[in-house]
């Protein structure tokens, strides 16, 4: 119901990429920590980076079931490279996409629909994670600029060398001198902005994880997105499009995570036959491949829904969790069926243990969502 032959023509595009061009090089990235600008870069002439933009901007707008196909398909192999793009479409090119001015969006999303630059979103901080609202960071306007002070903590695609820059929630006051959260466009070169690529992660070790810090910080005042005011509401709609990405990359998470238990388990032998035949572990693949089947049918109903302009957050935050929470069952089940090995870095299956621990947490934690859910289901009134 919700696929089409060009879905599916993108989806093998992209497991051929990500098969030939990213599973070998991996496992090295990951023990380097390295984030690859040439790999980002042939995502984008891929037309991965641009798969949402609107074609005046150069993107090539395919609608949201494409998308997450896209970022299933790499995160069947890869959670980093998933992230960058992910992170990218989601929240980096989405509110300048969706609350832009065209100065903006004809500045912005031509190169960021490339490969050959990336965006950050700026409103995790230290004292603001589940409350968004504590921000502390703060843009004060004189003389015709925004003067921003503060930081922004684990955010993704904000320091590489390509990345240009990242839309930031501030606290701004109104004219009676009220409290506000407003959102402004940080170009990477602005003087009194600095990023700090985070190092030691324990998952995504080869996506572009950064700290911000703002410190009298001027940029123009053109470069508000949005109106003034308005930025908790830009911030946290763009969340609602960026919790499918991430049920997307619980998706593919599992479905490799499967994949890796099932080729593994036909090929191990104990008491002189493949472990796959013991009903234990038989049943464990049956069980596996069913959450794996409903998590996709969610979060593809979620992507239909927002394709076709209906109400989608009630079940973006449905796939986002059960799709984050499939993703963990399922890797420690694969864990499980590899025994020792499933625990040396030689198997991929050690990495996606690692990667799937961020799904619970990233862009709303699932407890976050179980509130969210409840909220749309009438828990309160």
């Amino acid at each position: 119901m919700y696929l089409t032959e060009e879905h599916e023509m993108i989806r093998k595009t992209v497991r051929d990429f990500a098969e030939r061009e990213i599973k070998p090089v991996a496992q090295e990235l990951d023990e380097k920590e390295e984030f690859s600008i040439a790999l980002t870069k042939r995502m984008g002439e891929l037309g991965l980076f641009g798969i949402r933009t609107s074609v005046e901007y150069g993107g090539l707008d395919l609608d949201t079931n494409a998308y997450v196909i896209a970022v299933e398909e790499l995160a069947r192999i890869d959670g980093s490279h998933a992230a960058t793009l992910a992170a990218h479409i989601s929240l980096g090119i989405g509110p300048i996409m969706n609350y832009g001015t065209e100065e903006q969006k004809k500045k912005y999303l031509p190169m960021l629909s490339t490969g050959e630059a990336t965006w950050g979103f700026g409103l995790t901080e230290p004292e603001a994670g589940s409350d968004s609202r504590n921000t502390k960071t703060t843009a004060v306007l004189e003389d015709g600029q925004w003067i921003i002070n503060g930081s922004k903590i684990f955010i993704t695609n904000g320091s590489s060398a390509i990345n240009k820059g990242a839309t930031v929630q501030v606290v701004t006051k109104n004219e009676n001198g009220k409290k506000e959260f407003s959102t402004i466009l940080v170009d990477a070169d602005t003087p009194g902005f600095k990023r700090v690529t985070m190092h030691k992660k324990m998952m995504w070790r080869a996506s572009d994880t950064a700290q911000l810090f703002f410190e009298d910080c001027r940029v123009p005042e053109s470069n508000l997105l949005g109106a003034r005011g308005e930025g908790s509401k830009i911030m946290l709609n763009t969340l609602d499009s960026g919790r499918l990405a991430i049920g997307a990359m619980g998706l593919g998470l599992a479905q490799g995570a499967f994949e890796m238990g099932m080729k593994y388990a036909k090929a191990r032998k104990q008491f002189g036959k493949p472990i796959a035949e013991f009903q234990i572990n038989a049943f464990k693949l049956a069980d596996m491949a069913t959450k794996i089947e409903l998590a996709r049918n969610l979060l593809y109903k979620g992507a239909w829904l927002k394709s076709n302009h209906q109400p989608f957050a009630k079940e973006a935050a449905m796939a986002k969790l059960y799709c984050s929470e499939i993703a963990k069952e399922v890797a420690d089940e694969a864990v499980q069926l590899h025994g020792g090995y499933g625990l040396m870095k030689e198997y991929d299956i050690e990495r996606f243990y690692r990667d799937q621990r961020l799904l619970q947490i990233g862009e709303g934690t699932s407890e976050i969502q179980r509130l969210v859910i409840s909220r749309y289901i009438g828990c309160y009134d």
